[in-house]
């Protein structure tokens, strides 16, 4: 009798955290997501789902502003979730990440790396590695002695780096479809930085969509429509061209700095979690048609990486380059047990 009855409130938890979900995500994508043709470049008229806060750093010789949630859970477990967002993407893309993780306990902190999202956009060099020390500050700001990192695309690149740098600091690392499983700079033709900055300044609401389609989404919804909403919304801001500056000095930061050769010096315990339909590739518009199929291919990436490092859990899904929002109840279960 015992064992029916938490077996029945496990099924009631998992009803209600579906059904908070679905309204949360149908609440953003209808109501929340920007309608509007302009956004300024710090996303200043996007709403995030959770109270903004900033913490003042220096970068670059410039004074910077990175701005972050931290969500803290009714009921807390103890442990803290650092949630690190890709390239093409900032805090509010974890919306619902966070209500699966705070309904479960945890505390949640969401930073907007510099130069993305809500944060300040300084025309500097970029590194991973002050990207990671940044991060760091950040934390110790919040007195947070240990926390588990989760980086998403460009965000599992920057979560490998700062658990080689601070392996003390990382409780568990997980990589949902990170970038940089493979070093694009050893087939991807070099393009300067300069030239770089002229194609994104011809970013446009179709290019993007159409990345997105191409790339991340095997099938396209009209609920993934605020990403394209947020994403194209900045090209119309008189302050556009610092943006795309911005986007070119990080893809060059991506393209030089590959983390692929360090994962066997991971020392923490990692779960991969990996949708198999992904095909993103960083300068994917630089290769010619016939190669783009030998790259970029996830099924065989998430196997060959998780062989590279000493502690790791392959998950995978069928889907593309962002499963917690193509498949989210799935997501959130698989990670909320790969948590515990």
């Amino acid at each position: 009798m015992h064992r029916h009855r938490i077996f029945a409130g496990v099924a009631m938890r998992n009803i209600l955290l579906s059904l908070i979900l679905f309204y949360s995500f149908t609440s953003f994508a209808q109501k929340d997501a920007p309608d509007y043709d302009t956004l300024s470049i710090t996303l200043e008229n996007v709403r995030y789902p959770h109270h903004v806060k900033f913490i003042s750093l220096e970068m670059g010789c410039e004074d910077v502003r990175m701005a972050y949630m931290d969500v803290k859970p009714a009921q807390a477990n103890g442990k803290t979730v650092m949630l690190l967002h890709g390239k093409n993407f900032a805090g509010y893309y974890w919306r619902d990440v966070i209500t699966a993780l705070t309904a479960s306990g945890y505390r949640v902190v969401v930073p907007d790396q510099i130069g993305f999202g809500k944060s300040s956009k300084p025309v500097i060099h970029y590194s991973f590695h002050v990207l990671a020390s940044q991060t760091r500050k950040l934390l110790d700001s919040l007195d947070l002695e240990q926390v588990i990192v989760v980086g998403h695309s460009m965000g599992g690149m920057l979560a490998t780096r700062f658990a080689l740098m601070y392996p003390h600091k990382v409780e568990k690392l997980v990589l949902e479809n990170p970038i940089g499983l493979e070093d694009y700079k050893a087939f991807v033709p070099y393009v300067s930085m300069e030239e770089q900055y002229e194609k994104e300044l011809r970013t446009t609401a179709e290019s993007v969509r159409r990345y997105y389609q191409s790339s991340y989404f095997p099938e396209w919804k009209d609920e993934y429509e605020y990403l394209v909403d947020i994403g194209a919304g900045v090209v119309n801001s008189s302050e556009f061209p610092r943006y795309a500056k911005v986007s070119a000095l990080t893809y060059q930061m991506i393209y030089e700095q590959p983390v692929v050769y360090e994962f066997s010096n991971l020392e923490v315990p990692v779960v991969l979690m990996i949708g198999t339909k992904d095909k993103t590739i960083v300068g994917k518009d630089k290769l010619p048609e016939e190669m783009r199929s030998s790259y970029g291919n996830y099924t065989k990436l998430g196997k060959q990486t998780a062989g590279k490092i000493k502690r790791c859990r392959l998950i995978e899904f069928n889907a593309g380059h962002i499963p917690h929002i193509e498949r989210p109840q799935e997501f959130f279960d698989e990670l909320l047990m790969a948590l515990k």
